[in-house]
Parts: structure tokens; sequence; C-alpha cells
């Protein structure tokens, strides 16, 4: 399935701006969140092709937010990168048990990122 739709979730507004200005000069569309609430509500109205999820977050955190997706039939399907600065092996460890496809640590290679994504299409 080819990614066009990407749901970047993020608390920082700079690292939203930074991952969307990346995806869009890459031909992505890329839609925003900036919690775990709001990522959840806005998967399950768009439906987007994949899910960049960051970790640390005000109220719902990155891993609770993944694991509702992956539980949740009208969303299992769409994939999850997490992308944090929880570099721990035990915190990709927990990440990918959550359901995530892969887990990059910040500050993100833009060049791993980018083929992460390719290797899903």
């Amino acid at each position: 399935m080819p990614i066009r739709r990407i749901l970047v979730v993020d608390d920082s507004p700079t690292e939203r701006l930074a991952l969307t200005e990346l995806l869009t000069r890459e031909g992505y569309q890329v839609l925003t969140a900036e919690n775990g609430e709001q990522a959840l509500a806005l998967a399950r109205a768009e439906l987007p092709d994949l899910v960049l999820m960051d970790v640390v977050m005000p109220g719902m955190n990155g891993y609770q937010a993944t694991r509702q997706l992956h539980r949740d039939a009208a969303t299992r399907h769409i994939p999850v990168i997490i992308c944090t600065t929880k570099g721990q092996e035990a915190d990709r460890a927990w990440g990918l048990r959550q359901g995530a496809v892969a887990y990059l640590v910040k500050p993100i290679d833009e060049t791993a990122l980018l083929a992460a994504i390719r290797s899903m299409e």
C-alpha cells in the first residue's frame, strides 16, 4: 500500500514543523496532532497511511496511543513509527510491543526516517 498521508504526533511545535516540512518536500500529505488524544481522534477520522508518534507528551503518551491504535479494529492496519528521545533498549522493546513497526530516536536522521517510510510502500 503506498504511503501518501502521514499523521505526525508530537507536542513540540518545532518537531511537528520540521517533520511536516521534510515530509511535504518528499511529496507526502501531512496531518498533525499535539498529543495522544488528538492522534486517536484524527487517525479514526482521517485514516492516514502512517503515524509518526512521539512518546513523551502530556496526557496520553505515545506508547498508550500506539497501543490503542493497534487494538482498534478501525485503525489497527495503520503502521506506527515511534520517533522519540527515549533511546534505551527497554524503551525500544516496549514501543515495539505496543504495536509500532519501527522505533527511531531523536534527533531523527532524515535518511533513516525516509527509508523506514519507503520500506512500507
